[in-house]
């Protein structure tokens, strides 16, 4: 009986409408530059809550599609949006360089942060995070493309990994989550 008093006293669970993935042993940490020459880790986002994801510059649909999306998940979000960090890790090093991701990101939202791992380090940060990726051979040797997952990892505001959302979730799903991560981080 004594465990059902405390778990009456304790506050509910936040449900989410993304994956929830809390305590996953993978997406833990990161130290890349950012498209301003500034190293970042997730520690430098405390406070915020942080959407990760991959991609590249030159993709046709998925990734501008979904930094539109977070663009409007910013805008839903009202006075809470300036609680949101988002970071766009690039797949494709050699094509995305710090001044093609510095306009890439103005073009969404200037508090948006492109990372840029080195050529040697992309697999590794892409399997810390159970992230693909593929260069898919153009026509010329500069105009291959680059498949990849394209799922956002949503960090709380102390900078553990707490929701995967899926491709094609819209705006409004996305930033209900958030706004739940941050109350449930504020109670």
């Amino acid at each position: 009986m004594s465990s059902l008093a405390v778990s009456a006293c304790s506050p509910p669970a936040p449900t989410f409408h993304s994956t929830d993935i809390t305590g996953a042993e993978f997406a833990k940490q990161l130290n890349l530059t950012d498209h301003n020459g500034i190293v970042r880790s997730l520690a430098d986002f405390r406070g915020k809550v942080t959407v990760v994801f991959f991609g590249f510059t030159q993709c046709p649909d998925v990734c501008p599609t979904s930094m539109s999306t977070l663009t409007e998940v910013k805008r839903l979000m009202g006075a809470q949006g300036d609680r949101l960090q988002v970071l766009f890790i690039t797949i494709d090093p050699e094509r995305d360089t710090q001044a093609l991701l510095q306009a890439y990101m103005a073009s969404f939202d200037p508090a948006f942060l492109a990372l840029r791992p080195e050529p040697s380090e992309l697999q590794a940060v892409a399997e810390s995070f159970k992230a693909y990726y593929k260069k898919v051979d153009g026509a010329t040797p500069t105009s291959y493309s680059m498949d990849h997952s394209a799922g956002k990892y949503i960090f709380d505001t102390e900078g553990r990994v707490r929701l995967f959302s899926s491709y094609g979730t819209e705006a409004q799903v996305i930033a209900q989550d958030l706004l739940t991560l941050l109350k449930a981080s504020s109670g």
